[in-house]
Formats: C-alpha cells, sequence, structure tokens
C-alpha cells in the first residue's frame, strides 16, 4: 500500500475494524511520513452471472440491483441503510449459492421477499414493474395479497407481545 502523501510503499497496520459483513477497516501509518490514512478491504466480485427472461447472460452487476431498489423506495421512509443492507444480504444469499449462474427470476424474488418486510408501497411498486401487471386487476390481486399478509403478521405481533 502507497502512502498517498508521500507515495513511499512502506506502511503498517494500526488498526483492523470490521465494519460491514464483507468490508475491512484499515488504519495505516506510513514509515517515512508518519502520517495515517484509512483504507478499506472489500472482497472482489464474484463472477456471477445473470440469466434473463430472454436467455441473455451477463454479470451480476450490484449496483444495479441497488438502484432497482432505491427506485422503488423514492420518497418513502427507507432509508440508504436499509436499502444496503437489503443488497448485501441478496448478494449473500446469491453468493452461497454456489452456482455460476442464477435466474434474474430468483433475485426478482428476493428482492420481494425483502420489500415486503421493509416497504408495502415499495413492494407493490417493485411488484408492478416485475411482475408487469398488465391491467389494474392484477394491480388490485396484488394489494389485497399484501394486506392479507400484513393482517397475519400485526395478529402474530400483537400475540407475541402478549
Amino acid at each position: 500500500m502507497r502512502c498517498p502523501f508521500c507515495s513511499n510503499k512502506d506502511t503498517r497496520v494500526v488498526e483492523t475494524r470490521e465494519t460491514g459483513e464483507e468490508v475491512t477497516r484499515r488504519r495505516r501509518e506510513c514509515l517515512s511520513c508518519k502520517k495515517r490514512f484509512t483504507t478499506y478491504e472489500k472482497l472482489e466480485n464474484f463472477n456471477l452471472r445473470i440469466i434473463k427472461k430472454d436467455g441473455a447472460r451477463e454479470f451480476f452487476d450490484k449496483e444495479k440491483l441497488r438502484r432497482g431498489i432505491l427506485k422503488a423506495c423514492e420518497k418513502r421512509p427507507v432509508s440508504n441503510e436499509d436499502i444496503d443492507r437489503v443488497v448485501d444480504d441478496i448478494e449473500r444469499v446469491l453468493r452461497n449459492k454456489h452456482a455460476p449462474e442464477v435466474k434474474s427470476s430468483v433475485i426478482g424474488d428476493l428482492v420481494m421477499k425483502h420489500l415486503k418486510k421493509l416497504d408495502s408501497v415499495a413492494y407493490i411498486r417493485f411488484a408492478s414493474v416485475y411482475r408487469a401487471f398488465q391491467d389494474i386487476g392484477e394491480f388490485e390481486k396484488e394489494v389485497r395479497l399484501l394486506k392479507t399478509h400484513d393482517s397475519k403478521s400485526s395478529k402474530k405481533n400483537r400475540r407475541n407481545a402478549r
């Protein structure tokens, strides 16, 4: 690691801290100029290929996934940290499959599962695009299913609170 101040190659790690599941923060000190700086190590992207609906294949793009979820959560009370957590969890699930390829529908279903828990409006927004609703009837059906799910979750939470 080169020092960003004097470009010396000799540095030492002063402190190491895990900041996320796949990110390590290291505080370093240059052995020449004695200045300190921080680096972040992240696991190299894995070469997962996504099989699209039309059969085309493309490499998994974490930022593309994040943008899609961000779009669904636009103007909703969902924090960037929540979105990052969802994206990281989906990436972790895909990584743990140990398969070189995965259908895009698997990713879509994972996003739907997370958004259903996170924010019902974001869930419906994503579902309307992902499932390509053709008419208002399909939209209404999905909302009814969501209401049923929310109602069951609320009753279960009330029972567990007692």
